[in-house]
Parts: C-alpha cells; sequence; structure tokens
C-alpha cells in the first residue's frame, strides 16, 4: 500500500495541450484557493460565469426567417456511419478499455486521456452514460462530495456550496454533464454507448480486452438465434461497473466465473466513513491487466457501500488512472514519474489542502 504526501507530486504546471483551460491540476499537490461558502456568499462560487448580458444572448440569425443550409439525407448517413467505424478501426486494438461510464469510469477515462498518447475506450451499456451520478439520493438533485474530493471538481470547474467537511452541488448532473463535455472533446477518448461488454478476452492468464455487443443484442440473446459479438484488445482493462445488478459488477463476475478469482463476496451494509477510505484504498489490479474501480471493488472485496456520497468514485477513478498508466509505463502520479516527460498539466492525483498525506 502506497502513501503518498502532496509534497512529493508538487511540480509546476505546463500549458495545456488539450483543454484551453489553463489552471492547476488537483493531483499536483498545490495549494489552491479554498471555496467560500456559496450560502454565506448568496451566490455560486461561478456566478460570474454563469450569467451574461441580454444583448450577448441573442441568436446570430433571424429567428423568425431562418433556413437551414441544404443536405442530402445520404450525406447523414455517410457522416454517422464513417465515423464510427473509423472509431472501431482505432479502438479495435487500443490502449486502454474503461468499461463503465458511471462516476468512476468518467473520473478514470478523464484522468487517463490527459496523457495525449494514451487511447482511451470507453465502453457503456445504457444510451446515456453517467450511471447513477445523474441524481443524488432517492431521486434527489444534490450531489454530496466529502473533501479532499472537491479539488477534483475545482478542477473541472464545478461549482459547489461548500461546509466544513464536504461540498455540494446543486444538481449532481451538473458534476456528470461537466465531466463528460470536458473528457468526450478530447481527440484521444471515443465513448460507444448503447454497447455492452459481454466477457473478456484472456490469454495466457492476463486480461487482454473486451468481447463487445450492441447492449440490445445482449438483453435479447434469449429471444433471437445466435448474435456473436466483436471484440476490443487493449493493454489494460478497467472494470467500473457498479455494484450487483442486471449489468453491475459483471467484470469481477466474469473473472470468478472462469477461475480467475475465487469469490464475489458482495459489498456490505451501509457505512459512509469506513466505504469511502476503502474503496479508494482497494482500488487496484485485481488481476494481469485488469483494474478495478468505483463500486466494483465493494463487490469483490465486502467492503460497505457508502450511498449517496461520490467522493470515491471520482478519487478512485482518478486512482485507477494511475494505476493504468503505470502499467503502460506512462508517467504517473503514483510513481513519482509525473514531470519526467511532456504529458498534459492535469495529470496529477487528487490531494487535500495543506500537504496531508492521502492514504492510497
Amino acid at each position: 500500500m502506497a502513501t503518498m504526501a502532496t509534497s512529493s507530486l508538487a511540480s509546476k504546471p505546463k500549458t495545456s495541450l488539450l483543454d484551453h483551460h489553463h489552471h492547476h491540476s488537483s493531483f499536483h499537490g498545490l495549494a489552491l484557493p479554498s471555496r467560500v461558502s456559496a450560502a454565506a456568499a448568496g451566490r455560486s462560487p461561478n456566478s460570474r460565469s454563469l450569467f451574461i448580458s441580454a444583448s450577448a444572448a441573442t441568436p446570430k440569425y433571424d429567428l423568425n426567417s431562418i433556413r437551414f443550409d441544404p443536405i442530402k439525407e445520404s450525406i447523414v448517413s455517410r457522416e454517422m456511419t464513417r465515423r464510427y467505424m473509423t472509431d472501431m478501426i482505432t479502438h479495435a486494438d487500443t490502449d486502454v478499455v474503461v468499461i463503465g461510464a458511471g462516476s468512476a469510469g468518467l473520473s478514470c477515462a478523464y484522468e487517463l486521456s490527459k496523457d495525449a498518447s494514451v487511447q482511451v475506450a470507453i465502453v457503456e451499456q445504457s444510451v446515456s452514460p453517467g450511471g447513477g451520478a445523474w441524481l443524488g439520493g432517492q431521486l434527489f438533485s444534490a450531489m454530496v462530495v466529502r473533501k479532499p474530493a472537491h479539488l477534483f471538481l475545482d478542477e473541472l470547474g464545478v461549482p459547489y456550496d461548500e461546509q466544513d467537511s464536504y461540498v455540494v452541488i446543486k444538481h449532481a448532473a451538473l458534476f456528470t454533464s461537466t465531466i463528460m463535455s470536458r473528457l468526450l472533446a478530447r481527440p484521444n477518448v471515443k465513448l460507444f454507448n448503447a454497447v455492452a461488454a459481454e466477457d473478456l478476452i484472456v490469454k495466457e492468464g492476463r486480461v487482454g480486452g473486451v468481447v463487445t455487443n450492441w447492449a440490445l443484442v445482449s438483453m435479447n440473446h434469449d429471444t433471437q438465434s445466435c448474435m456473436d459479438p466483436n471484440v476490443m484488445e487493449s493493454k489494460v482493462v478497467v472494470s467500473s461497473c457498479g455494484h450487483d445488478g442486471p449489468f453491475g459488477a459483471t467484470g469481477v463476475k466474469r473473472l470468478k466465473d472462469i477461475g480467475m478469482i475465487d469469490s464475489v463476496p458482495g459489498m456490505k451494509a451501509l457505512d459512509m466513513n469506513s466505504a469511502e477510505d476503502a474503496i479508494v484504498r482497494l482500488t487496484r489490479e485485481i488481476v494481469p491487466g485488469m483494474i478495478v474501480t468505483g463500486m466494483e471493488v465493494a463487490e469483490i472485496d465486502g467492503a460497505p457501500r457508502m450511498g449517496p456520497t461520490f467522493g470515491a468514485m471520482m478519487i478512485s477513478g482518478q486512482k485507477a488512472a494511475h494505476l493504468a498508466l503505470k502499467a503502460l509505463g506512462r508517467p504517473n502520479a503514483l510513481d513519482g514519474t509525473i514531470g519526467t516527460e511532456q504529458v498534459h498539466p492535469e495529470m496529477v492525483l487528487a490531494s487535500s489542502d495543506g500537504g496531508d498525506v492521502v492514504d492510497a
């Protein structure tokens, strides 16, 4: 178990290569200005950027007489098909496949893709990525994030109401939509949504990719004749399938089925305070070639569930990313190699204010 002091990760941020945002990363261990509580200030911390004048909001076209440029229907079909097929060809043999685009999977892919040399494919069975991070608990709107994970929100630019030991985002969808917009704009990332990971590629005891199919096909194997899958080879697979359910914990359950692990005991009852620390601490390469992150960690280790708090999902995803970077031989925050090469300046692990030690 590695212990990471924030001082060991400090370095001068370089100019961003992929994003237009120039800011310090949550993982450099650099001191970031504390947020003033939105409740105390009476407004959102980023409210100045959220409002524009009425004149600036006026559309740049006449709403009373709009005419779209002409297009042939076949062009629309060709554009969609050509681009998707190109993505499939590109990622048929890729660097990292992330299974599951919930809060942990998205955080992992975001952290990974800061290294522009790493190709990242995200496989998500739902049409709408985000998992359970579109809402807080019991279908309520607010998302609670315990510190120090608020530093990741600062990096993303997500506003929140700050309390002593936690922060509250007014709607969980604000986090999910923000991280997706930042992530999916990067040229080394492709999200394959409505695609299920039906199985794993395993060669000589090492996971070497995933077996894929359209999610609707996967759900109807019992109603149709044989519908064979496709494959994606990868150097590393990150399984972020969440807790048990129809498509939950499928990565570790498959490892048990094929005898690569002994058991999947399932998560224990809720205990927020011990659960989040355990999820991050136990995020690891579970078998050669496959890293487990997020709530799937609780399934394989019998850790408690944490309920509607999301900080561990974010930092577990980030830790999984750096484990994958280490496996790829790329600079990462786990072995102190960040800064030894030209990499995206945000590629750092989230740390608490004041140089606290984060047990990882």
